[in-house]
């Protein structure tokens, strides 16, 4: 064999060891676990909010966050639509279920009859609805509900329950107030929920809340501008607690708080939905607590359903602090002195374990006494 020959075959050789070392050490490619899941999912779930928009920094942003941590684990495509009124309710729901989505989710009580609608109109598509049983009372013995429907109700009354009493121990004046979004039944039940708190454990600051003297509606969940209006009102009324349901007309109520406070005056706020000391960091603090309603964890759940093949409609799911499904702020702590906070965890603990049953109705609050705890 000649000398070339014999060069050429040696090269030939290397090269093959170097391809075959190469492919022996590959590694596995660096993923970002923030971001979202490379193996894409087929499935499309869409979301249409109520009035208060995307970032309300209250029930809507949490309903959508829900979504967004599970389109980060599965990656799935994922479409939200903002309602500016009620009339775009039923619109924006159609537009989802022509996008091909299949999963629908409308966030609100406000959105019960275009839900109704919508999932009569595409039986064979999913639906969820955050906030109402839909369709017929569900403390009823064979409640009826739409076969593609899940709903997912929260036991409001008992979270407003701890903010009550939260509220009814820090207050000086003995007068304390709340706002509320819409004067509907599920407003209400914060209402009435919170008021039965404060019953428990100041009756004397309790009276005004129960006879609505320091009760004010915005007729609204997003203008901000009304929401500070009926704060500073109640401010001036001689309320040095106020706790909001309103999504983002809570954010007026704060700045009305801050402008009290900032002046010279012992005001506080309570907010709601989500912990609004860190989603509203601004108010931090100015804010005593916050009522957590676990609108995340319900979207969160309903798209995994889908994604996994187990989403169940016709069913309507209640959850309270036993479920884990309302609770208070982890930021409590950071104005809430530890004695209360004590005894707020006292009164969860009865509630969890079924020695307080929290009034859901205001009429039901001036025959409610809570037991020593």
């Amino acid at each position: 064999m000649s000398k070339k020959r014999l060069v050429a075959l040696f090269a030939t050789v290397a090269v093959a060891a170097t391809l075959f070392a190469g492919c022996s050490k590959t590694e596995a490619p660096k993923t970002d676990a923030n971001k979202p899941s490379t193996t894409k999912s087929s499935v499309k779930i869409g979301l249409s909010t109520d009035e208060g928009g995307l970032n309300d920094k209250s029930f809507n942003q949490a309903a959508d966050t829900g979504i967004k941590k599970a389109q980060t684990e599965f990656g799935f495509d994922y479409k939200p639509i903002e309602s500016k009124v009620k009339e775009d309710y039923e619109n924006n729901l159609d537009a989802l279920v022509g996008n091909g989505s299949n999963l629908v989710v409308g966030v609100g009580f406000q959105m019960e009859t275009a839900i109704e609608n919508i999932a009569k109109k595409y039986p064979d598509k999913n639906f969820a609805l955050i906030d109402s049983g839909a369709f017929e009372d569900p403390t009823a013995k064979d409640p009826k509900q739409l076969k593609n429907v899940h709903s997912y109700l929260f036991k409001s009354e008992e979270g407003s329950f701890l903010m009550g009493v939260i509220a009814g121990k820090m207050t000086k004046s003995n007068k304390i107030g709340f706002i509320g979004g819409k004067d509907f039944a599920l407003i209400n039940s914060f209402e009435a929920g919170f008021a039965a708190g404060v019953k428990a454990v100041n009756p004397t600051a309790a009276a005004d809340l129960m006879s609505r003297k320091t009760v004010k509606y915005a007729d609204s969940f997003g203008d901000s501008a009304k929401g500070k209006e009926l704060a500073k009102a109640l401010i001036n009324d001689g309320c040095d607690v106020i706790y909001h349901a309103a999504g983002g007309v809570g954010e007026g109520m704060f700045q009305a708080i801050k402008e009290a406070k900032d002046g010279g005056k012992n005001v506080w706020g309570i907010g709601v939905d989500m912990d609004q000391a860190a989603t509203l960091p601004q108010y931090a603090n100015y804010i005593l607590s916050s009522c957590i309603k676990r609108v995340d964890t319900a979207t969160y759940e309903a798209a995994k359903a889908v994604v996994n093949g187990t989403f169940k409609g016709g069913e309507i799911q209640s959850l309270g602090l036993k479920e884990d499904g309302v609770g208070i702020a982890p930021t409590s702590s950071k104005n809430v002195p530890k004695d209360v906070l004590d005894l707020v965890t006292k009164y969860q603990d009865a509630i969890k374990a079924g020695k307080i049953t929290v009034p859901g109705k205001n009429e039901d609050v001036k025959n409610f006494t809570a037991p020593t705890v």
